[in-house]
């Protein structure tokens, strides 16, 4: 088989159901992959084990195999997921009742050895370089080669806990084609297909910056038809909605990035050297795409409890929203006093002359934190219910404050390769430890590429950035990227010029006082801004707004600066 076809059903926990159903009877599939985890799935799986300790993994995963794992058998088609999470041996077990249960054949085998709770916090290495206090979960991201070591040996069910979201993908390759851990252009792009595909339907018109394009009702889930070289084309199965198209595919390649490296445990890919092309309807050629020998060190998640938070809405309707809103502030003042983090927010949706209460009202949002749950209990409750009949006109609140909920925080670490137990265990039991990178480099900073020949300049127009420009945007833990690309050669010479990360900060007043870095990426006519810790400590933190940034680029789209006319 010269081309491998490998499908993804899952780009998160919580996606479609029937996805897996989609894939399995839509068309050709030689893999199957379901990406379960993020770093918040992460911190959910943790508590569930802290109260149930066979907890631990996706049980969406089993329920979707009880439906479907029969119809994988009958089509040859194999299945590789990380919805292991906290307990991938116990999901392998579960996995194999199932289909004992179910009468269907089928082996199950499990990549384990990223768990490193159990590995004292001195050996870590934190990117601040700050002390690492304890967790709820470590794990280490781990490469395809443990998965591929199963598939080799002929496993029809992998299940992982945290590989990195492309190893669902450069494993089925390396077992497929045969390939080594110094093959590292075509392991690079396999790195860059599975990117592409790991967050579902991303890669298909969802979340698109140009969803008006086509039909995204019901998004189809991708597909990466991969040859032996690395080069891959981009699709879905016939039929489905959505579109694919080098958009589409540049937004994804975009997400949750920065530089030109894309650092992983098997390679650093350079997005740099990607070349897209139309290869026909809803068909994405990737190729061209180089790879250097991975960093020496692992990246770990950490997820810990970093305390308790509380929350209240107070609704503003009609005039004085300013000083109805000092009014609420001054008078919940004594209950705040002894809270570590009070942050006020005040959004003013409110029209004049509305024609609905709703649209004549502003939102106050009162978010507080504190490691004591007592202080951020039944105290606010009660100081914000006091209120009720003595405070400003109109005074009321979207729901009635509860009790402080518990909220996360994700930090990342790194730790030497071959500091980790990867390991493969077979369908049979074998266990088969998988060695780490012989061949690593330690990456540096590449020099900015030269930017295009500016516009030459001519009558502008003052017009949303969205028109000649999309975006996408994500979080990785407090940070947030935007990439920003040009639909046009004319419109990326404007921008590459125009849009610097001082224009950036100005146009985002929120990250005015944050380091942003920005890169480019001239083969993708793309720019990509890291903004530091706008975040807080991460989504779990819900630090703020839009705790993962997710709609952090349509905002960018929506501000207006002086744009060439002949790009309008």
């Amino acid at each position: 088989m010269t081309v491998l076809r490998v499908g993804n059903a899952s780009g998160f926990y919580g996606d479609r159901f029937d996805a897996v159903r989609e894939m399995l009877t839509g068309g050709e599939l030689d893999v199957l992959t379901g990406d379960y985890l993020a770093e918040l799935t992460m911190l959910i799986l943790a508590r569930d084990r802290l109260k149930d300790p066979a907890a631990g993994y996706a049980r969406t995963f089993l329920r979707q195999l009880e439906e479907c794992l029969g119809l994988a058998h009958e089509r040859g088609v194999r299945i590789v997921a990380n919805a292991g999470g906290l307990n991938p041996a116990g999901l392998a077990d579960a996995v194999r009742e199932l289909a004992d249960r179910l009468g269907i054949p089928v082996r199950v085998a499990h990549v384990e050895g990223d768990d490193l709770k159990a590995l004292p916090h001195s050996r870590l290495r934190s990117s601040g370089g700050t002390p690492i206090p304890d967790s709820l979960a470590a794990h280490a991201y781990l490469g395809g080669f443990g998965i591929a070591e199963c598939l080799r040996a002929g496993a029809d069910v992998v299940v992982t806990g945290r590989v990195t979201d492309a190893a669902l993908v450069t494993g089925p390759a390396a077992a497929h084609f045969g390939w080594g851990p110094g093959d590292h252009d075509r392991l690079a792009g396999a790195v860059v297909a599975g990117h592409v595909l790991e967050c579902g339907t991303q890669a298909t018109g969802g979340n698109y910056a140009f969803f008006q394009e086509g039909d995204v009702r019901r998004p189809g889930f991708p597909l990466a038809e991969l040859h032996e070289d690395g080069s891959c084309v981009i699709t879905k199965h016939p039929g489905t909605g959505g579109l694919v198209d080098v958009g589409t595919v540049t937004a994804q390649l975009l997400y949750e990035t920065a530089g030109a490296r894309y650092a992983g445990p098997d390679v650093t890919a350079r997005l740099d050297t990607v070349r897209l092309t139309q290869d026909g309807p809803d068909r994405v050629r990737i190729e061209g795409v180089r790879g250097e020998a991975p960093p020496p060190d692992l990246k770990v998640g950490l997820n810990r409890l970093g305390g308790f938070r509380n929350e209240v809405a107070f609704v503003l309707t009609g005039l004085d929203i300013e000083a109805k809103a000092a009014l609420v502030r001054e008078q919940m003042a004594p209950a705040l006093g002894k809270v570590a983090d009070v942050r006020w927010e005040l959004a003013r949706t409110d029209r004049p002359d509305a024609p609905t209460e709703e649209t004549a009202s502003a939102l106050l949002r009162l978010v507080v934190r504190d490691p004591d749950e007592r202080q951020v209990g039944r105290a606010l409750t009660a100081a914000a219910i006091e209120l009720a009949l003595a405070s400003y006109p109109g005074f009321h609140v979207l729901a009635p404050p509860g009790k402080g909920t518990p909220f996360g925080v994700f930090e990342d670490a790194y730790v030497p390769q071959d500091t980790v137990a990867h390991a493969a265990v077979l369908h049979d039991g074998r266990r088969v430890p998988v060695p780490p990178a012989h061949d690593t480099l330690v990456l540096d900073d590449l020099p900015e590429p030269a930017p295009p020949e500016p516009l030459p300049a001519g009558p502008v127009r003052r017009a949303p950035l969205g028109l000649v420009a999309g975006a996408r945007s994500g979080d990785k833990g407090g940070n947030a990227n935007v990439g920003v690309w040009a639909r046009s050669e004319a419109a990326w010479r404007w921008l590459a010029h125009e849009l610097t990360a001082d224009r950036f900060r100005e146009l985002l007043p929120e990250t005015r006082d944050l380091p942003v870095t920005r890169h480019v990426l001239p083969n993708l006519r793309a720019l990509n801004f890291v903004v530091e810790g706008i975040l807080g400590a991460g989504v779990a933190s819900q630090h703020r707004f839009d705790p993962q940034a997710k709609a952090l680029g349509e905002w960018l789209r929506s501000r207006h600066l002086d744009i060439p006319e002949d790009l309008l």
